[in-house]
């Protein structure tokens, strides 16, 4: 165990060592190795909870070469972390009285951006069939929302339900974003388990440092900025408003010159420097409250600023053509 503990924080130590694009792939591997036998050690000594963060930060800061000798310790440590629960009578959670992510009432959304839903708003649509969506958004690349698509989900129900989240992933470790979005100096990411990340969205001033995010990526959310590929955006619990602004205006919206940021804009729609960007204030734009349950269909290259206007859950697509390069 010591050793295998040793061989992990020397691994850890090369991953922190400078830039991550330049950390040798082997140390990368040799972390997620290294993980194997001190999960292992966790696990026969009844400390599940542990020996599934272990594994859960191989996951994220590992190599490739043993990812799937990860996931499957974690499919074990989670099967024995619940027969746990359910012996000391923690039960399923699902079949208890439901504490719910989204509260039936909910406090009044914060102020939109300024003109927000006074321009126009973004197509709604029913029950569109395959061959309308291409006919008249896709192939002409129009953004268009669409209802009644996401009905059969289970999601629905069981994604709303902080019983259930926390039964199948609150021992889980996750990336957390936490501050307005990426661009603001104050932003940083923590890894913490699921269920914290849960109890901090659940409690009104949790934290003092700005909004709280999961996500796989670098989160984009609140930020205006713009998609290369095709995506959807499925709200599965929740709403959120979003604003669009076509391709063709993007050297108005200021993009950021750096490569790494030039998807993302200078300006901040909540609080406009029009001395700054003066060209901002006649821009044409479109944009809607996508509710619960609907489906956003936005074009390649458009820009998007997305804000929360619940607690909520969504689940992007994106697609490119057969080559890699954005559809036309």
């Amino acid at each position: 165990m010591r050793e295998a503990e040793a061989a992990r924080e020397m691994a850890w130590e090369q991953l922190h060592s400078g830039p991550w694009n330049s950390v040798l792939p082997i140390w990368r591997d040799a972390y997620s190795m290294a993980g194997l036998p001190v999960a292992r050690f966790h696990c026969a000594g009844g400390q599940f909870s542990e020996a599934i963060r272990v594994l859960d930060m191989g996951l994220i800061m590992g190599g490739l070469a043993l990812r799937k000798d990860l996931e499957s310790a974690v499919e074990k440590a989670s099967a024995m972390a619940r027969n746990l629960r359910v012996s000391e009578g923690g039960g399923e959670g699902v079949a208890q009285a439901q504490c719910l992510l989204l509260p039936q009432q909910f406090k009044d959304a914060e102020a939109l951006p300024v003109e927000s839903l006074s321009r126009k708003i973004v197509a709604k649509r029913s029950a569109l069939s395959l061959e309308d969506f291409l006919r008249d958004y896709f192939l002409s690349g129009s953004p268009v929302t669409i209802s009644d698509c996401m009905a059969h989900w289970p999601a629905r129900t069981k994604w709303n339900n902080m019983d259930y989240l926390k039964m199948v992933a609150g021992y889980r470790t996750v990336p957390v974003e936490v501050g307005k979005n990426y661009l603001c100096s104050e932003w940083k990411q923590e890894l913490i388990t699921f269920s914290q990340f849960l109890e901090r969205i659940q409690s009104s001033d949790s934290s003092s440092d700005g909004p709280t995010y999961l996500a796989q990526h670098p989160l984009f959310d609140q930020a205006c900025l713009t998609f290369h590929q095709g995506c959807s955006m499925m709200e599965v619990v929740g709403k959120k408003y979003v604003r669009l602004y076509p391709a063709s205006i993007s050297e108005d919206l200021y993009p950021h010159s750096e490569s790494m940021l030039s998807n993302s804009s200078q300006v901040d729609l909540d609080n406009i420097d029009m001395n700054k960007f003066p060209k901002v204030r006649d821009l044409e734009f479109m944009d809607c409250i996508l509710e619960e349950g609907g489906m956003l269909y936005i074009p390649p290259k458009w820009w998007h600023y997305v804000r929360s206007l619940t607690r909520s859950f969504s689940v992007s697509f994106w697609w490119s053509d057969c080559r890699g390069s954005p559809e036309s």
